[in-house]
């Protein structure tokens, strides 16, 4: 998507953020044109056809403004405007956001409020310990190397469990073989952890083959669908289905 269609985008989806201060309308707008997951989404029709959506660790629920928001370009954007080899956005029906800090999902709440999403759900609770509900996709992005090995393979658990038939699990995970990207970025992620949680977390990441193996055991068979590496990254966007 060039520049001149996703800055309108950007806006529309960060516009829901400008009642909830401006750290989280400039965090919004920074977040969704820099990270490439979200373009990623759209693109290769990651969440394509999924109503139901339960996002883990949502923060301050960008990814339903997201989705909202190109379905709404989608629907009703002049020709031209919606990039004509992209699939059409998922017709979002269905939005809940398990989220750990209470001020991200203050704001996801307040952010909730101009959605035109009558079933819009956020849920302040650990995702070890939350409920999940039933889902056609569960979006697990960057959260995962935050939990212990017993802590991963139950959230996969539980995930698998709450997929309905031919449900997808969509993930973003650091590879731990990825040399200096991986180094930068797990120092990134220390340091963001310290600030929101005060205190130091083990982060837990491993490299591609080992996450590979790791969600076979929870029941899922994982692909590839993107890579993000740099210098100051070495992560992996996956989808994975029950095996």
């Amino acid at each position: 998507m060039n520049s001149a269609t996703l800055a309108p985008l950007v806006e529309a989806a960060s516009a829901c953020y400008r009642d909830s201060g401006r750290f989280g309308w400039h965090f919004a707008r920074g977040k969704l044109a820099g990270d490439p997951v979200f373009t990623a989404i759209l693109a290769r029709g990651l969440l394509e056809g999924c109503p139901r959506i339960l996002d883990l660790g949502c923060g301050q629920g960008l990814l339903a403004a997201w989705l909202l928001a190109a379905r709404a370009r989608y629907s009703g954007a002049a020709p031209g405007s919606w990039p004509r080899e992209w699939p059409a956005p998922p017709p979002l029906t269905h939005y809940t956001g398990v989220e750990i800090n209470p001020r991200e999902a203050a704001r996801a709440r307040a952010a909730g409020a101009h959605l035109a999403l009558a079933h819009f759900r956020i849920v302040e609770a650990d995702v070890r310990h939350a409920d999940y509900v039933e889902s056609d996709a569960i979006v697990v992005l960057d959260l995962l190397h935050y939990l212990d090995t017993a802590s991963q393979e139950r959230v996969l658990a539980k995930a698998r469990a709450a997929l309905a038939p031919g449900g997808r699990l969509l993930l973003r995970v650091g590879d731990a073989a990825g040399g200096i990207g991986f180094t930068v970025s797990q120092a990134v992620d220390t340091v963001v952890v310290l600030a929101r949680r005060r205190r130091l977390v083990r982060l837990n990441c491993h490299p591609l083959p080992v996450w590979l193996e790791v969600f076979l055991h929870a029941g899922f068979s994982a692909r590839v669908v993107d890579e993000i590496r740099g210098a100051a990254s070495s992560n992996i966007v996956l989808m994975a289905h029950a095996a």
